[in-house]
C-alpha cells in the first residue's frame, strides 16, 4: 500500500500536502492499457460523479427533508429510505444515454433497466448499502460492479449479468463517511480518491492497497450468534483463543465501512447464513461479487464459507448469500471451521 507522498511544497489537500495532485479523472486516463477505448474509464468517471452527488445530499439528508422512509418496499422487501430512491435515481440518470452501459441491475429496481441495447458494459450496484444507518447518522456507501458484455449484436439478456464475480471487468465502492472516499479496481490494484469538497475532485490517497500482513480486525455481529451454525462459533472462539493473532471486535452495520477499515488495517468482514435463513442477507450480485473482487486485488480473499464468492453464478440477480472477505489467512481459518463435523 502506496500513500501519495507529502512535499512541503504544492498546497494542502484534505490536511496534508501532496507531492503529486492526482484527480481520478487524470488516473482512469493515465492506467488505460494500450489499445483501450476509454470506455470504461469514462464509465468509472460517471460513478465518480454519481458519487459526488450522492455525497454532498447525504451530507444535507436533515435539512431536505431526505431522511425518513420513502412509502414504498423494494424487492427484497425491505422500505426503501428517501435516500435509497434518490441514490438509485442518480445512478440511473447518469450511467444512461452515454452509449456504454446497456444495462442496469440494481437493488432498488425489481428487474433489471435496460437504457442502451447495443452498449458494451452492464452495470450491478447497492445504490446505497446500510440505508438503515441513515438516520443514526453512520457511515454508508455506494458499491458497484461492472461487467463487458461478450455480444453485443443483441439486446441484453439475463447471460449479461448473471454472471460470476470472476467475470468482473471492474469494482468499488464509494464510502460516505467523515469523508468521501472512492475506491475501485480495474483489474490492476485496488486504488482510494479523497474528495475534496472545496474543488469537487476525487484526489488520489493511495495507490495499490493491500490488506496489512498482521489482521487488526473482525467484524461479526455477535448479537446473531445464537442463530449461526455450529461452525461460526468454532470460528468466533478460535479468534479468541490466546495462541491466535490478536484481533479487536469491530462491527458497523454498514458492509462498505466495515470492510473498508479492514482493508486499511487489516482483517476480516463477515455476514454469515442463520438456520433459518441459510441464504444469508447480502446479495451476491452487487454485493458480495464487487467486494470479493475488491479483496482478491488486495491479496485477500471472498467467501460463502465453502467457496470463493468469485466463482459463484447466480440464478437470479437478486440472490442472496453468506458473505465473508478480508485476509485470506483468516478466511480459510474460517472455511476450515465451517467445514468441520
Amino acid at each position: 500500500m502506496s500513500m501519495v507522498d507529502p512535499d512541503p511544497g504544492p498546497p494542502p489537500v484534505g490536511g496534508r500536502a501532496a507531492q503529486h495532485i492526482v484527480t481520478i479523472e487524470r488516473f482512469l486516463a493515465d492506467s488505460q492499457p494500450p489499445g483501450s477505448t476509454g470506455e470504461l474509464s469514462r464509465l468509472l468517471d460517471d460513478i465518480a460523479l454519481a458519487g459526488k452527488l450522492i455525497a454532498s445530499r447525504t451530507r444535507r439528508a436533515g435539512l431536505t427533508e431526505l431522511l425518513g422512509k420513502a412509502g414504498a418496499v423494494n424487492v427484497q422487501g425491505e422500505e426503501q429510505n428517501l435516500l435509497d430512491v434518490y441514490a438509485d435515481d442518480v445512478m440511473t440518470a447518469l450511467l444512461s444515454g452515454h452509449g456504454r452501459v446497456a444495462a442496469i441491475v440494481s437493488e432498488e429496481q425489481s428487474e433489471p433497466v435496460v437504457v442502451d441495447p447495443t452498449a458494451p458494459y452492464v452495470v450491478v450496484h447497492d445504490p446505497l448499502d446500510g440505508s438503515s444507518n441513515i438516520d443514526s447518522n453512520v457511515s454508508i456507501g455506494t458499491i458497484f460492479g461492472v461487467y463487458r458484455r461478450e455480444d453485443t449484436s443483441g439486446a441484453p439478456s439475463e447471460a449479461d449479468w448473471l454472471r460470476p464475480g470472476r467475470d468482473l471487468v471492474a469494482a468499488g465502492y464509494v464510502l460516505y463517511g467523515t469523508s468521501t472516499m472512492l475506491v475501485y479496481s480495474a483489474g490492476f490494484g485496488v486504488h482510494a480518491f479523497t474528495l475534496d469538497p472545496e474543488v469537487g475532485e476525487f484526489l488520489l490517497t493511495w495507490s495499490d492497497l493491500r490488506f496489512p500482513d498482521e489482521p487488526a480486525y473482525y467484524s461479526l455481529n455477535l448479537a446473531s450468534a445464537p442463530q449461526w451454525e455450529a461452525g461460526m462459533g468454532r470460528f468466533v472462539d478460535w479468534l479468541n483463543r490466546p495462541d491466535t493473532p490478536e484481533l479487536s471486535q469491530r462491527y458497523i452495520g454498514s458492509a462498505v465501512a466495515d470492510f473498508h477499515r479492514n482493508l486499511l488495517h487489516g482483517g476480516v468482514f463477515g455476514y454469515p447464513g442463520e438456520v433459518d435463513r441459510p441464504e444469508g442477507k447480502l446479495r451476491l450480485l452487487y454485493e458480495g461479487a464487487p467486494l470479493a473482487y475488491l479483496a482478491s486485488q488486495a491479496g485477500g480473499r471472498g467467501s460463502d464459507g465453502t467457496q470463493d464468492l468469485l466463482e459463484i453464478r447466480p440464478t437470479d440477480p437478486h440472490q442472496r448469500t453468506p458473505v465473508f472477505v478480508g485476509d485470506r489467512f483468516l478466511i480459510a481459518r474460517l472455511e476450515e471451521c465451517l467445514s468441520e463435523e
